[in-house]
């Protein structure tokens, strides 16, 4: 018959965002540890819910094959002493493989001879091999560890019980007190203990006791109960991704109900009534056919239906709690002007060693109005920019966002609304934060984006120059987001910024506007470059593109944002081209010469020899003329043209000349060629296939 193995863990109730990736950690590391014990199985099912993790493996070996292997010892010399005797070394050898020095031959291996014993090794039952998944349980980390007792063992949550179940045979072993058996535990309060038989029961038996060990069949229930209510009702619901996994991972049983709150509270805006049931009660939100927020809400209760509606008054009045305090916030927060509340900020710190919030948004406003000359912000828009760099921090100090501090910003725009300002200023407020995730959406105004990268890149310079710089996996300040978030942006509208120019030319207009801070910005302009390049490296990581072509172009000369990742789809969008090879393969033969350079000179054109000599100069002096406004895709298409004429100067010239002054001189025309070479990128790290 077939091999079954089940494998479950009970623990004390896990946090619901850490049970789904530990079971994928529980499958993977499973299927790594049968794989290299050499059991083959068909493939491995894996179960969750908040107090347990749990694999079925299927359709196992019966034991790990047996392998005859050839072992290397001791060369021969060592092997063997002066009068032909086995050494220690030999015999050590042999005991240490099973075998005696009778079993050893000797072989050749690059003209040395050394030791060898054939090894035979007999192939474990796999029910001894399924005894060591005790290390495998023990080995797995979690965002979070809890130490209970007087135990030295860390985990997630306390270990209750463990299954390790073979066919109908347990796998006998034991962490810290607890040791296997068959038995599993029900739902907390409606089930019982389950005594399973044999694996593939697992779930039936679970199940009896009101446990849905399947995540997949646990989180279609919850949708279809959400549809099934939604439909009786005439509502529109949004099931939020994230939410259903959350609320998924913390029921075993899942129950879904409707509740209420009083009408009155939807003069609140909409994000903080959903924040309210979202984000705090893990409500899904209710709308009608037209998309209009309503005063209900769905959720999912950890049990049957039994008192259902003492469960739905509880949610209703913990809900109304929190919604008279949003009510309360929302009132007294436009009680006080814009002005008032930017006052406030001059005694609210951005970090003790670098500012206040109020000194941070002088700053920002500099950014930003140079960004906007870089980017030929039309005139119209300039105010807009410059009110809304005024005052786009104002709600930090507002009492919503001290309560919701997750909407910070959206507030900003409501508030800025109410009191005022135009959508154009309201929207950057808001916007100001984007990306707030890692993949997360962009800003879509032009003055919402230059706002973003703005306060982002002051965040960088500043936290950088005060010595706060993002090290291994510590980041307490986002910096690495930020950055990521600067890129994306500046890729999405398509800017042409020199960062080298940007930090340049902010730090000076900062000075002179007497708002920089007491740090030195400037010490750390090259580390910024750095760290910003390198989230562009992640960035072209994400759109798939070639290791190699990602190096060539992070490694070059160019410090723009943009032109950067538009070298990268270039090179991208030729490398199969049929010159490819020979364009690459002579540009960076200029740039392996052309770094022998020592004494650079201006070139001399007295100096050819030869006409290719000067064919290239004229050629070089020409793109010299329109590098700076050349694109990407244009830079190598010049580059392209170039290559011919710069494999005919390489037949004819000797670029190591035996005359000082010839060589130098063409060594600096080389040298020339060759910065306009490495604006494309270090061609050098390119990886070209015949």
């Amino acid at each position: 018959m077939a091999n079954n193995f089940l494998l479950e863990i009970g623990l004390e109730d896990m946090p619901a965002h850490v049970v789904t990736p530990s079971v994928e950690q529980l499958k993977k590391r499973v299927a790594t540890y049968l794989k290299d014990q050499r059991i083959t199985f068909a493939n491995i099912e894996m179960f969750a819910t908040p107090r347990r993790l749990a694999v079925i493996v299927k359709d196992l070996a019966d034991k790990q094959p047996d392998i005859d292997e050839e072992v290397k010892g001791p060369a021969k010399k060592i092997a063997l002493d002066a009068d032909g005797n086995w050494t220690k070394a030999a015999i050590g050898f042999s005991k240490g493989q099973g075998a005696s020095v009778d079993d050893i031959v000797f072989k050749e291996l690059k003209g040395v001879d050394y030791v060898y014993v054939q090894k035979h090794i007999q192939g474990q039952p796999v029910q001894e091999v399924l005894a060591g998944l005790k290390d495998v349980i023990t080995a797995m980390t979690f965002p979070t560890l809890m130490k209970w007792g007087a135990n030295s063992l860390n985990y997630i949550r306390p270990i209750k019980w463990l299954v390790a179940l073979y066919n109908e045979e347990v796998i006998p072993f034991s962490i810290l007190d607890i040791t296997t058996d068959k038995v599993s535990e029900g739902h907390r309060f409606l089930g019982h203990e389950a005594v399973i038989n044999t694996p593939l029961e697992y779930e039936e038996k679970l199940t009896e006791q009101f446990v849905i060990a399947s995540l997949s069949k646990r989180k279609q229930m919850i949708k279809d109960q959400i549809a099934a209510i939604a439909q009786n009702n005439n509502w529109q619901v949004h099931i939020d991704p994230e939410l259903l996994e959350e609320v998924t991972n913390l029921v075993e049983w899942p129950t879904a109900f409707a509740g209420g709150f009083d009408p009155k509270y939807l003069v609140i805006p909409d994000e903080v009534l959903i924040t309210s049931m979202r984000d705090h009660q893990r409500f899904f939100y209710v709308q009608d056919s037209e998309g209009k927020l309503l005063p209900n809400f769905i959720s999912v209760r950890n049990g049957n239906d039994h008192m259902i509606n003492n469960v739905i008054a509880g949610n209703e009045k913990v809900l109304t709690a929190r919604l008279e305090d949003a009510m309360f916030f929302f009132e007294e927060d436009q009680k006080v002007n814009v002005a008032d509340y930017v006052e406030r900020l001059k005694k609210v710190s951005f970090h003790d060693k670098i500012s206040t919030m109020y000194e941070k948004m002088q700053r920002v406003g500099v950014i930003a109005n140079h960004i906007a000359n870089a980017i030929s912000l039309p005139d119209a828009a300039r105010a807009d920019l410059t009110r809304a760099s005024e005052i786009y921090k104002f709600d930090l100090v507002s009492g919503m966002v001290g309560e919701f501090a997750e909407l910070q910003g959206v507030m900003g725009e409501k508030y800025a609304l109410l009191q005022g300002e135009n959508s154009a200023v309201a929207t950057a407020i808001r916007e100001h934060y984007m990306p707030i995730s890692a993949n997360g959406e962009l800003p879509t105004s032009t003055i919402g984006a230059i706002l973003a990268v703005a306060d982002k890149l002051d965040s960088v310079m500043t936290f950088f120059a005060a010595g706060m710089i993002p090290s291994g996996s510590n980041d307490p300040y986002a910096l690495r987001r930020q950055a990521s978030g600067i890129v994306r942006i500046i890729t999405d509208q398509d800017w042409s910024l020199n960062l080298n120019d940007v930090l340049v030319g902010v730090e000076k207009e900062e000075q002179a506007a007497g708002v920089a801070p007491a740090i030195d910005l400037a010490s750390q302009n090259e580390a910024v470059i750095d760290f910003i390049k390198d989230r562009v490296r992640q960035y072209l990581g994400d759109l798939k593109v070639r290791y190699d072509i990602t190096d060539a172009v992070i490694n070059g000369l160019e410090n723009n944002i943009l032109f950067i990742v538009k070298s990268a789809q270039v090179l991208t969008n030729h490398k199969d081209d049929a010159d490819f090879k020979n364009v690459v393969e002579s540009l960076t033969r200029v740039l392996r010469i052309a770094d022998k350079a020592e004494a650079l000179v201006t070139v001399d054109p007295a100096l050819f020899e030869n006409k290719f000599e000067t064919k290239l100069y004229e050629a070089v002096s020409e793109l010299t003329k329109t590098i700076a406004g050349l694109t990407a895709d244009q830079l190598y298409t010049k580059l392209v043209a170039i290559s011919p004429i710069i494999s005919e100067y390489f037949d004819a010239t000797m670029v190591m000349a035996k005359d000082e002054a010839i060589k130098n001189n063409r060594l600096s025309q080389l040298h020339e060629l060759a910065q306009m070479i490495y604006h494309l990128g270090d061609l050098n790290q390119l990886v070209v296939k015949s």
